[in-house]
């Protein structure tokens, strides 16, 4: 496995690039939820950019103000005029539906982002992993299926694939998941399935693998690793990794995961009415090589050549390896990752600066 410290440009892809046009010459109204979160805020922006209505769905539990505030900002007045957003908890049915057939109009397509992450959270409280993922979950699927959506996109994870020990990960091969935050995702696809097969929707799973990118939160217990550990060296602390650093991920750009999940709204039928697939760039990076490639972007910054992170015991509930097979996501959709760590990286960089000294904004 060679260490990615270069990359070269990835061509954007055909499908990703009708399907834009497509949108611009016909919009769509659409449902966000989790707009206020890093991965939900990207989504509203690129559909916005695209002159889409979008209802942006958010309760605030982990989600922040500044994300809409900061995308609303990127767009242009018209297309912020397009979107309504609807403050709601997924554990109420009501604003479930209510989203769904806002004033702005009926919602075609959904884009299930809202979630209580993090495999630690979900060891420690198992009970609000479950009924923030997996009851409403259920409660949005009710709802959509009442308002007859055309297409419902929802995030999975890599974590269903617990102990299997097979790498690259193929869709059809899971083991025994490792945390209850797993074993909701799990569940969400079993549901998303059911719903599909005994209600004629058309539902598709997306295993996001290690994504990163901007407005993704530094702060907090349950930081992703690269927002953390760029957080961390700015601050001159001591980079922990848990385990011998040859743990290994797949890390995937936001703008790969934006590209996945609109097209899977609009993925064919004939591949059946539920669908899973994993969303990443299908190469993989130890700990101890994102470390170095972590330190020598921030070299700008001050930060020493020859600095070393600290080693400890490992994290209950981790995978050891993760690598993604993406070849259903591109003979089926039509995705082919247009960015790879490297390359986004060096996109992400300089918001992880900015917002590193920033102070968290206080969750309601």
């Amino acid at each position: 496995m060679p260490p990615i410290f270069a990359s070269e440009p990835v061509p954007t892809t055909a499908a990703w690039v009708a399907l834009q046009a497509r949108l611009r010459a016909r919009p769509q109204t659409w449902l966000v939820t989790g707009a206020a979160g890093f991965i939900g805020s990207h989504l509203l922006e690129q559909l916005l950019r695209l002159d889409q209505q979008v209802v942006a769905f958010d309760n605030f539990a982990t989600g922040f103000r500044r994300n809409l505030d900061e995308v609303l900002a990127a767009v242009d007045p018209a297309q912020a005029a397009r979107c309504d957003f609807v403050e709601g908890d997924l554990r109420d049915p009501a604003a479930c539906l209510r989203a769904l057939r806002h004033p702005g109009g009926a919602v075609g397509y959904v884009l299930h982002q809202a979630a209580l992450g993090s495999v630690p959270r979900s060891l420690r409280d198992p009970l609000a992993t479950h009924d923030n993922n997996v009851t409403g979950f259920l409660d949005l699927l009710i709802a959509a299926r009442d308002a007859a959506v055309k297409g419902f996109v929802y995030a999975s994870s890599s974590s269903v694939y617990g102990d299997h020990p097979a790498l690259p990960k193929c869709e059809d091969a899971t083991g025994a998941p490792l945390s209850p935050y797993a074993a909701s995702k799990a569940a969400d696809e079993l549901y998303a399935g059911v719903f599909a097969r005994s209600y004629g929707m058309q539902a598709s799973g997306l295993r996001y693998f290690n994504v990163f990118g901007p407005r993704q939160d530094p702060a907090g217990a349950y930081a992703a690793v690269i927002p953390l550990w760029t957080a961390t060296l700015l601050r001159g602390d001591t980079v922990w990794i848990n385990g011998d650093g040859e743990t290994s991920r797949d890390f995937c750009f936001i703008d790969n995961v934006v590209q996945a999940n609109l097209l899977a709204a609009f993925r064919s039928p004939a591949a059946g009415p539920h669908r899973v697939y994993n969303v990443a760039v299908g190469e993989r990076t130890t700990l101890l090589q994102l470390f170095d490639l972590l330190r020598d972007a921030l070299a700008p910054q001050g930060i020493a050549a020859d600095l070393k992170p600290a080693l400890r015991d490992f994290r209950a509930g981790d995978v050891r390896h993760s690598l993604a097979d993406i070849t259903r996501a591109r003979e089926e959709l039509g995705y082919h990752p247009s960015h790879r760590l490297a390359d986004g990286l060096a996109l992400a960089m300089p918001w992880y600066v900015r917002s590193a000294g920033a102070r968290p904004e206080p969750v309601p």
